[in-house]
């Protein structure tokens, strides 16, 4: 996937390769083109390699095989401040003895830009995250969500095409977080900016992006769309990661065509989606999401499969009913059902029929 490849990506990672010791790779063989203007998360957990791959992108490390290239040029050998790429940072990295005004300010005097254009720049980028009137405080005066506007925006003056953040939500409050998330969302996309933002935080993950790498173990185990990537996992790593999911295990009894029939550990037979079994006789993990399980008969479509299920726990969470159930022999199947005036209230001890259409559950390697 070298330059002439990649679709005219704007960001390009060709076969890019880092080890620190020489000898353990932490990314591994990283193919990866991003659009000029998509907003692209890497999502995965700590130590899956996507910090590394951003700090590479910014130049703060140096891959140690690969290409990455940027609008088709090479910029491996090119120094992070000559990369005219904006950072974001958990830790906002505002430089406390300057006032907002000047720590925006500053990014443009390293770029040798005069006065009168500097203020000008300022204020834009100060309005942009409704921050006008703070120019002249300092940071300490101003709240973890103010200094994450400012630092935005410190990441915006210079008007650069990319901007990476680094878990730049990561300090704030779980309220403050969400409203910032589409308050970022809506500014990239608003400005046409290409944005990489790097995240252990599904639903931070899912909610802003446009497409969303999900890495493991230095490479990416998927990349699609946010809806894609939770309703259609390619992998146990990814359905077990992103979002709540319910695990069965089984193994393989018949193939035919796009299903698959699968023979559970207690004897039951279910019908599925096969995506990464072949053969008769593979071991499997089922995996269904806890909101496409029915409880209800009358809504169960005719060709759905249904279980007995005894209620371990029903738990009331405002616009859901988290309800934990033992099923065919395991006792941590989730399903999740609206709050609704005609919804059951069940009961721990009670015995019931649960069901899902064969659509909704994936053969997932095992």
């Amino acid at each position: 996937m070298a330059s002439s490849e990649n679709g005219g990506a704007f960001v390009a990672f060709d076969r890019v390769q880092k080890s620190y010791d020489g000898e353990t790779l932490v990314v591994k063989d990283l193919n990866l083109s991003i659009s000029k203007g998509e907003f692209l998360t890497m999502l995965g957990p700590s130590g899956s390699g996507k910090t590394t791959c951003l700090m590479m992108l910014a130049g703060f490390e140096t891959a140690t095989h690969g290409d990455i290239l940027l609008d088709g040029k090479p910029i491996n050998n090119i120094p992070p401040h000559k990369r005219g790429i904006g950072m974001v940072f958990q830790n906002y990295a505002l430089f406390p003895h300057m006032t907002v005004a000047e720590n925006l300010a500053f990014p443009l005097e390293v770029r040798k830009i005069g006065k009168s254009e500097r203020e000008k720049k300022v204020k834009r980028a100060l309005d942009m995250v409704q921050m006008g009137d703070f120019g002249g405080r300092r940071p300490a005066q101003l709240s973890g969500g103010q200094q994450q506007r400012i630092a935005l925006s410190r990441a915006l003056v210079f008007e650069p095409e990319l901007v990476l953040m680094d878990e730049p939500l990561g300090a704030l409050d779980k309220q403050l977080r969400e409203h910032m998330q589409f308050e970022i969302t809506n500014l990239a996309h608003q400005l046409g900016i290409t944005t990489v933002y790097v995240t252990h935080d599904q639903t931070e993950a899912l909610t802003m992006s446009d497409r969303v790498a999900v890495f493991d173990d230095g490479r990416i185990q998927q990349l699609d769309a946010p809806d894609t990537l939770y309703e259609q996992p390619k992998n146990s790593f990814v359905a077990q990661f992103i979002g709540e999911n319910n695990t069965l295990h089984g193994k393989v009894e018949e193939m035919k065509g796009d299903t698959a029939m699968v023979r559970l550990d207690n004897g039951e037979v279910i019908e599925t989606v096969p995506v990464n079994v072949k053969n008769v006789g593979d071991r499997t993990l089922i995996s269904i999401r806890p909101e496409r399980v029915e409880i209800d008969k009358g809504r169960l479509s005719p060709d759905a499969h249904t279980l007995k299920a005894e209620v371990m726990e029903f738990i009331y969470m405002g616009d859901i009913y988290r309800t934990r159930l033992k099923v065919a022999g395991r006792d941590d199947f989730i399903i999740k059902t609206r709050n609704a005036p005609d919804q059951r209230r069940l009961k721990p001890g009670e015995m019931i029929d649960i069901g899902w259409r064969p659509q909704d559950c994936r053969a997932l390697d095992a």
